[in-house]
């Protein structure tokens, strides 16, 4: 019994950096975290890349190896190498860096982004006018915005409701929170037309 259970914390030792790199990807991108069984999956994915970048490692630098039952792990080494990894995954998803090439090579027309509400969103750096219920409308940059857009709420600054009369600027107000179930529909403003 004592044999497994050394061989059980070996091996939990050996996949918590692809469980820390999962985690921290799914912290930073727009990404719903999957199902147990995929985590497990994408743990391995991510283990597999960072045992294949510690491994070769000379014993000279690994300063806080751990005897766990028969494996020797270094926490520090992994660990870091798995945040490390995690933020290169995490910049390559939340800049589009290769599926962008990939369409303008019409290999693919996906985005590396969660959905086409949150790829709009960030492909479009621009004010938006939120068509809510009622008719009204509210014209405004989107410092934040739901990554469902079934839930969440927007983040708007520079607020100005738009009316038949013209724009009211929001007075006081450094930004407003916008339940997503209240808009109907999202505008994006061209620049000239903001700057009008």
């Amino acid at each position: 019994m004592t044999w497994a259970s050394g061989e059980l914390v070996g091996a939990l030792a050996f996949l918590l950096p692809g469980f820390v790199a999962g985690a921290i990807y799914h912290a930073l991108t727009s990404h719903p975290k999957p199902s147990a069984f995929e985590r497990v999956i994408q743990a391995l994915i991510f283990t597999a890349i960072i045992q294949a970048i510690v491994t070769p490692l000379p014993p000279s630098v690994r300063v806080t190896e751990v005897t766990l039952g028969v494996v020797s792990w270094d926490p520090l080494w992994s660990l870091g190498t798995a945040a490390i990894v995690a933020l290169l995954v995490v910049l390559i998803v939340n800049h589009d860096l290769v599926h962008r090439p990939l369409r303008k090579l019409r290999v693919t027309r996906e985005t590396s982004h969660s959905s086409e509400w949150y790829s709009a969103f960030a492909h479009y750096h621009s004010h938006v006018v939120l068509h809510l219920a009622g008719q009204r409308r509210l014209y405004g940059w989107p410092d934040e915005w739901p990554t469902d857009p079934d839930r969440g709420h927007f983040r708007i600054t520079q607020g100005e409701w738009l009316t038949d009369d013209g724009r009211q600027p929001l007075d006081g107000v450094s930004g407003v929170l916008i339940p997503v179930r209240d808009v109907e529909m999202v505008e994006f403003v061209r620049r000239e037309d903001a700057e009008e």
